[in-house]
């Protein structure tokens, strides 16, 4: 499936869309101000110690203090369990080489781990190991074996580190591969010199920028091209390909069109649609999705569709339609953690395995490691995908000041009533010679229309007068109560 990938550049983002068979699969944005963390290597410094957690916090410069449990510390496991307890480990004050595996999310810091892995265009080289691994998605086991032989033969005797054969190498020459070996040899050479003179905490290595990620990890061979439309962007990028992935060089092109590149796509109406709570589907049916702190659900529904010879045909057709657009949803929108999907219930065996069948093939072009369960006794399919930087909406939005992020805002009647209750606790507690209520144009006029009568009761009740008055700026939960 070929597939072309777009890049906008501005001075304050670069923003990349994966294109493939016309539709967009995979939004990336990264923002100068806050560019993800996710590989860098940093010079830490202990700063607590929780034996409780078994974890502790590093300070690597960072706002927030990154987090490392006893488990990503490198080399100290036996039979998967840690080999001592955090405490015999580290103490405060501890200066400490650690990398990024996870951006902060939320209230939560980074997550750090002490097994350095450094990548490159077709490996990613491990210091700290000594054995040879390949990419899971390389599934042919002899086609692994030739791999691991082929790099194997490649590699100085005695050579110290460890590799792991991305996928990109399945194609690459002897050359490419020993180019690879240098560069990333290169790298931590530089990265082990500094961190013996820098001071913690300390920035010793700093991932890629967007951009140029997209042509080490993105482009592959079935990559038509990669159109950018920045020139300065463009042509750091022709030159990183020159050096490192020549092949790749000539499918980077410039684009110098007077129409925005994701206006002529389509990208920018795919992200407005990438933010809502609902997808519709071709047939009439559509998708709800609700992230949640905990976990993201996607709920199935037939809508409109009717169009199967019987319901049960219905119900399959929807939920194998929907089976595809939950997968490139959850690439579009980078949903990780805990996911949770209802489809549309199916009496039929049958059906609930092609549907199961279909939603696993049209995952197996993430990139992202996802683990899918098979339908639950309710009738859920549970699934994991990873995530290790923060998701679309995430990145673009923030809660809604007026809801608080709920989805809902109380009635401008039950606002109403609240304000009641508000001024009978007021006027027990002060003598004011008049209450004026300060709220939205909304809860103004129900006072002057539907609850009316109940203002004036309280009026007589309390004996104090009870003026209004409309604040503009306030949303319709807010009111101030305001003693004359």
């Amino acid at each position: 499936m070929s597939d072309e990938i777009l890049i906008n550049v501005t001075p304050q983002e670069t923003r990349v869309a994966v294109i493939q068979q016309g539709v967009v699969h995979e939004l990336h944005v990264e923002r100068v101000s806050s560019r993800g963390l996710v590989g860098n290597i940093y010079l830490g410094k202990v700063s607590r110690v929780l034996p409780g957690m078994q974890s502790a916090f590093i300070d690597v410069g960072l706002d927030r203090a990154a987090f490392l449990h006893v488990a990503d510390i490198w080399g100290l496991r036996q039979n998967g369990e840690p080999e001592k307890p955090i405490e015999k480990l580290l103490h405060e004050g501890q200066s400490l080489l650690v990398q990024v595996i996870k951006d902060p999310i939320g209230t939560k810091g980074a997550r750090l781990s002490t097994q350095v892995s450094i990548a490159g265009r077709l490996l990613v080289y491990l210091p700290q190991e000594s054995h040879i691994g390949i990419s899971q998605r390389i599934e042919d086991e002899q086609e692994r074996e030739l791999l691991r032989g082929k790099l194997q033969q490649l590699l100085p005797p005695g050579e110290q580190g460890g590799f792991i054969i991305r996928t990109m190498a399945e194609s690459a020459t002897d050359r490419e591969l020993l180019a690879d070996i240098e560069y990333l040899k290169k790298l931590w050479s530089g990265i082990r010199v500094d961190s013996t003179t820098a001071a913690a905490p300390a920035l010793l290595y700093q991932d890629l920028n967007l951009s140029l990620r997209v042509l080490r990890d993105f482009v592959s061979d079935e990559t038509l091209r990669v159109l950018v439309d920045s020139r300065e962007t463009f042509t750091r990028m022709r030159g990183f390909a020159e050096t490192y992935i020549s092949p790749v060089t000539g499918k980077i092109e410039h684009y110098m069109g007077e129409r925005p590149l994701f206006d002529l796509y389509g990208v920018e109406d795919e992200i407005e649609k990438a933010l809502a709570r609902r997808v519709d589907l071709k047939s009439g049916g559509y998708l709800i999705i609700d992230q949640t702190e905990a976990l993201t659900t996607v709920d199935v529904n037939t809508g409109g569709f009717v169009g199967g010879r019987s319901f049960d045909d219905t119900i399959y057709k929807t939920n194998l339609e929907a089976a595809h657009v939950i997968a490139r949803q959850l690439r579009l929108r980078n949903l990780g953690g805990i996911i949770i999907i209802d489809f549309i219930d199916m009496d039929n065996e049958e059906h609930r395995n092609a549907v199961l069948t279909e939603f696993r093939k049209a995952l197996a072009r993430d990139r992202t490691r996802m683990t899918v369960n098979g339908f639950t006794a309710l009738g859920l399919v549970e699934m994991t995908r990873k995530r290790t930087r923060e998701s679309l909406a995430h990145v673009l939005c923030e809660p809604c000041p007026t809801c608080q992020g709920r989805g809902e805002v109380r009635t401008a009647q039950t606002v109403c009533y609240e304000i009641l209750r508000e001024i009978v606790r007021e006027a027990r507690q002060y003598d004011a010679r008049e209450f004026r209520i300060l709220a939205s144009q909304q809860v103004i006029d129900l006072f002057l229309d539907e609850e009316s009568q109940s203002l004036a009761q309280l009026g007589d009740f309390i004996g104090k007068p009870i003026s209004l008055q409309v604040e503009t700026i306030y949303t319709q939960e807010q009111y101030d109560v305001v003693l004359m």
